[in-house]
């Protein structure tokens, strides 16, 4: 990226990421060094398969490196709304103790937001596994929302639910960001102009900073442009024409 800021939430030192696929091998980054600065909500482009959730679990440590360091100087979320650290046999509210401690957080003072928040009822009392995807979901934003991040990490997902439960989600976590920055993967440039003012786009195993968003969002629908152009077949001449 360019000049790198002294202040950063995430450092990625020469980070490479593969995966061995049955056909060959897919490298999503390829030794990258990047910043993510302090200071600055950041959106993160890419084409379908690029590699950008990956990104973004790599990030919060839910995923390990290929090779390289990835650094975080500040308190990084999981993804918002990640529900996979949740164990099936366990009840939600033996998730959310769980949580609690390891965050170093007051326990009855977690729980309480939690079950107000998620508003799943006795459901909060039984396992995980017997969640439906909409209750499990509550219970995962209601956990991010419990827990005070420097930087939050957001992939698609900003709120679940019905409307009622959008606009709660909407509201809690606008509060969060008064004083935390993001780290946001989307597709639609609106959301991403609600919370964002930079933007990185990775491809081809590349990650280029753009201090500002509207440059990088501009940059990033040429690209859906050429890629577009370069998949219109090519016409067939008849004779004659």
């Amino acid at each position: 990226m360019r000049d790198s800021p002294v202040e950063a939430n995430i450092r990625l030192v020469d980070v490479t990421k593969k995966y061995k696929l049955r056909n060959g091998v897919k490298t999503v980054l390829d030794h990258v060094d990047f910043v993510f600065p302090k200071g600055m909500n950041v959106a993160v482009l890419g084409l379908n398969g690029a590699g950008k959730s990956t990104l973004i679990r790599l990030m919060s440590g839910a995923e390990e490196p290929t090779s390289g360091r990835i650094i975080r100087y500040s308190r990084i979320s999981w993804p918002l709304g990640f529900a996979g650290g949740f164990a099936a046999s366990m009840s939600g509210k033996e998730g959310v103790r769980f949580v609690a401690r390891i965050y170093g957080k007051d326990v009855r003072e977690v729980e309480d937001f939690v079950r107000s928040f998620a508003d799943i009822g006795n459901h909060y009392f039984m396992p995980v596994k017997t969640y439906s995807s909409g209750m499990r979901a509550r219970l995962a934003f209601g956990v991010s929302m419990a827990i005070d991040f420097d930087c939050y990490l957001v992939d698609e997902i900003l709120a679940v639910g019905d409307a009622v439960f959008r606009k709660r989600c909407e509201d809690v976590f606008n509060s969060k960001l008064q004083h935390s920055d993001i780290i946001m993967v989307a597709h639609s440039p609106n959301l991403l102009r609600k919370y964002c003012n930079a933007s990185a786009i990775l491809l081809d195993g590349r990650l280029d900073f753009y201090p500002d968003l509207e440059e990088g969002i501009r940059a990033y629908n040429d690209l859906i442009k050429r890629k577009q152009s370069a998949s219109k077949p090519i016409p067939v001449q008849t004779r004659g024409s």
